[in-house]
């Protein structure tokens, strides 16, 4: 079989100078690119590249000599965020998204880390944004809103060519969304963009006739790249919401005059969405399929969606290589593989590596690899821990997961979660899907935590569904049933709320910090 990564990566080593929506504009220019919720606009190929290309010019004015320098930005998301970020990429620049649920001192250490040249924030974010920059003497703070703000600036503003570039020049810094508490800066290059596209629009069947709307937020790998880069690529519509709340979101999901045909979110936004009272009566029939991730997928919420007529689909991606593995869009393999997260994509080599370092047997759990001209070359300013990501060329995920005989692939932990109870490994994952299947439970998260008699134990925190009330013991009881002895919580915490990051990960490191409080 022919090394399809080594045979792509040859293919893109030139030059990758046309950002993809020049050729689009060329193509297709009055077909629709791009429609802002918020604001009501709506833009043609033609309209965004001409946008694009003024961006690239006032950014060229502001930065000067702009090749590799960076542009944070902070804004929910918008035209005007999409619009920066591909003009960066056509003047060399590196478009560095923050999240805007930060603290100003949590947005100072990712400023002092990548020291952009210019930061442009939301009147929204404004204060925070002044006060993180403090820390940055000589970076240039711009307001997005306003007569003198980022988005007139750019709108009036000479427009550029794009600058011809290497394929492996960084084009996007990716902050990672910080499930232990110390985000890293994940290097995007325009080969990795341009090959995370192709994979997207592989597995998401993602076309000039796709209209995909995304109400995760564009800092996120999933927003910035598996959406609007696939589908500004491949011709289709981009609905930009700068916000979840469900009863928009399924307003716009069913609003013909829109014609959502592919929509992305996390299994609790899915939640959110049927426990919505306008749900039972949203016609969801115009969607090809609901794409999910971050977080693992119930078979009852699979099954539930899919005699509703929506087609849940599962995948399995990070910001250092984009989207890897996915369910394809068939409802047959969608209801027969719950839990699994699919088939490699097509454009990335997937292995499932032992403790020694060899492959393992189908069925065998080991740690999961990837290769392929989407994952990324490193992270920002830090090469040890590049260094130590990478084994002769292949990426270690740290994710647990294991292949079944019909290929799928089923990811069942976090390498640094799983702990050992009695000499047993436990995956936590395992506990948490025990978990949810008890009627109270809407949410379960567990955290391995030092034992003297075991080693370690498990400690489960647990979110009831609104009105219920369930007991500690009664969801003790239901664990036994189902998990081993030495699987077992030996702690049960009913919680409001479970942390997660806005890919819907849990933050962990924040369980075991309120887990030691509460002690």
């Amino acid at each position: 079989m022919p090394n399809v990564s080594a045979d792509l990566r040859a293919f893109s080593a030139g030059l990758l100078t046309e950002e993809p929506v020049s050729y689009r504009a060329r193509v297709s220019p009055e077909r629709t690119a791009c429609i802002e919720i918020a604001s009501g606009e709506t833009l043609s190929y033609a309209a965004l590249n001409e946008r694009i290309a003024r961006a690239a010019g006032f950014l060229q004015t502001t930065l000067g000599s702009p090749a590799g320098e960076r542009v944070a930005m902070l804004a929910r998301n918008g035209i005007d965020q999409i619009v920066i970020a591909l003009a960066c990429q056509r003047i060399g620049a590196v478009f560095a998204p923050l999240n805007w649920r930060l603290g100003a001192s949590e947005l100072a250490a990712i400023l002092a880390d990548c020291a952009p040249a210019l930061l442009i924030a939301a009147e929204e974010f404004a204060a925070a944004a002044r006060a993180a920059a403090e820390a940055k003497p000589g970076l240039t703070l711009l307001t997005l809103e306003g007569p003198d703000g980022a988005s007139a600036r750019l709108r009036a503003a000479a427009p550029v060519a794009a600058r011809a570039a290497e394929a492996e020049a960084p084009c996007i810094l990716l902050y990672t969304s910080g499930t232990t508490g110390q985000p890293k800066g994940v290097v995007i290059t325009r080969r990795n963009a341009f090959f995370s596209a192709i994979n997207f629009a592989f597995v998401g069947e993602i076309g000039p006739a796709a209209v995909v709307l995304s109400d995760l937020p564009l800092f996120h790998t999933i927003g910035l790249v598996a959406v609007a880069r696939t589908t500004l690529t491949f011709g289709g519509t981009l609905v930009l919401s700068d916000r979840f709340t469900p009863p928009r979101s399924l307003a716009f999901l069913t609003d013909p005059a829109i014609g959502v045909t592919h929509y992305f979110a996390v299994p609790q936004m899915i939640t959110s969405l049927r426990n919505d009272p306008g749900y039972p009566s949203a016609d969801l029939s115009r969607l090809h399929a609901i794409f999910v991730g971050g977080a693992p997928l119930t078979k009852t919420l699979i099954e539930s969606c899919l005699d509703d007529g929506v087609v849940l689909v599962n995948g399995y991606g990070m910001s250092e290589a984009g989207t890897a593995v996915h369910v394809p869009i068939d409802r047959d393999a969608v209801r027969a593989n719950p839990g699994s997260v699919g088939l490699p994509a097509p454009c990335i080599e997937v292995r499932i590596v032992g403790a020694e370092g060899a492959d393992v047997s189908d069925g065998t759990i080991g740690e999961v690899w990837l290769r392929g001209p989407t994952v990324t070359p490193g992270y920002w300013n830090r090469p040890a821990e590049t260094a130590a990501a990478f084994t002769d060329g292949w990426y270690r995920t740290g994710d647990l997961g294991f292949r079944e005989a019909n290929g799928f692939i089923r990811v069942v932990d976090r390498l640094k979660d799983m702990f050992i109870s009695g000499g047993e490994n436990v995956y936590p994952a395992e506990i948490e899907a025990a978990l949810i299947t008890h009627p109270a439970v809407q949410e379960a998260a567990v955290i391995g935590v030092p034992d003297g008699r075991w080693g370690e134990t498990g400690h489960a925190f647990v979110v009831p569904k609104p009105g219920f009330d369930p007991a500690v013991e009664e969801i003790a009881s239901h664990c036994e049933a189902r998990l081993a002895r030495f699987k077992l919580p030996t702690r049960i915490l009913i919680v409001e709320t479970i942390p997660r990051t806005a890919s819907g990960k849990v933050q962990k490191h924040l369980l075991r910090r309120e887990d030691a409080a509460s002690s």
